[in-house]
């Protein structure tokens, strides 16, 4: 009888991390993908370029017979004594207190629900969870009936203080504190004689970086482009934020003896988004260094 030898594995063509396996499906959807992302942006700077003449006469994506981007820039700048800057303030000051605001509470909310024990957290949890379930624009109507009675209707703070809770950046700290800070830790800390203050700061806070960093963009991108609340908020344009300012600059053409100044409008949307796309690469070292720790076995 003839012995025969089980045959040997063959290799796949030896793929593995240094060789990935390669397929053209997913390369081109990842292609099709990234022109569905860039091509609008790619729109956005093309027209900036463009004088309010060229925007009408000329190719969308490509540059006009002008190059106006820098007159366009000035011009936004400038325009009206300056209400693109102060429109610009304004949605910095509700950045900072609003989505601020929001990150500190759904931070030390979220890490409260995490590691301490109460009566009534399961209650807590469920409200938590048909809050995220609820729309914002469902809320904004009762909310501006609430704060007109307050007398707070027309100020920043009727931006600011709905911005403060954040439904879903609590569930994701909580659930983030769960998993990424372990008791253990904080069971020694408190041996060891330290406060609870002082064993959130220096034991958990620094292991929260990355859930932070998520809460904080979600937080950043939702009040920039808050736009429904501050539209039955505010009637002053002193205190518009850019969304409300922009789309009025963009609306000043339909109205009588409107001056149409689409170049500005789309300059200035150009402009809008840039301090979203800098949050954006100067945060995301944290998510690579959250996933790096996440990555290595203890």
């Amino acid at each position: 009888m003839s012995n025969k030898n089980p045959q040997a594995p063959v290799a796949h063509r030896g793929y593995n991390v240094e060789n990935p396996r390669k397929s053209r499906l997913l390369t081109v959807v990842m292609g099709l993908m990234l022109i569905y992302t860039y091509l609008p942006l790619l729109w956005l700077f093309i027209s900036s370029t463009k004088t309010q003449g060229d925007l009408f006469s000329t190719f969308g994506l490509w540059f006009g017979h002008d190059f106006a981007l820098w007159d366009n820039v000035r011009e936004t700048l400038t325009y009206n004594d300056g209400q693109f800057v102060r429109w610009f303030l304004n949605t910095l000051m509700y950045v900072i207190l609003g989505a601020g605001g929001s990150v500190l509470l759904s931070v030390l909310a979220g890490y409260g629900l995490a590691k301490f024990d109460f009566p009534g957290k399961n209650a807590v949890f469920a409200i938590v969870i048909g809050a995220v379930a609820v729309p914002g624009t469902a809320l904004a109507v009762p909310t501006f009936l609430m704060f007109a009675k307050l007398g707070l209707t027309n100020t920043p703070w009727s931006v600011i203080i709905p911005s403060l809770i954040s439904p879903f950046g609590l569930y994701l700290m909580w659930q983030f504190t769960r998993d990424a800070v372990p008791t253990e830790l904080l069971e020694a800390a408190r041996i060891d004689g330290a406060s609870e203050f002082r064993t959130f700061r220096q034991v958990a806070l620094p292991l929260l970086g990355p859930g932070i960093v998520t809460v904080a963009l979600f937080a950043i991108v939702a009040t920039w482009n808050n736009y429904f609340l501050p539209l039955i908020m505010l009637k002053d344009a002193s205190w518009y934020p850019l969304t409300i300012g922009l789309n009025a600059w963009n609306a000043q053409a339909a109205t009588a003896g409107g001056q149409a100044i689409f170049n500005l409008v789309i300059t200035a949307s150009l402009l809008t988004i840039i301090p979203l796309i800098a949050a954006f690469l100067s945060l995301q070292r944290f998510w690579q260094a959250g996933l790096a720790s996440g990555g290595v076995k203890e």
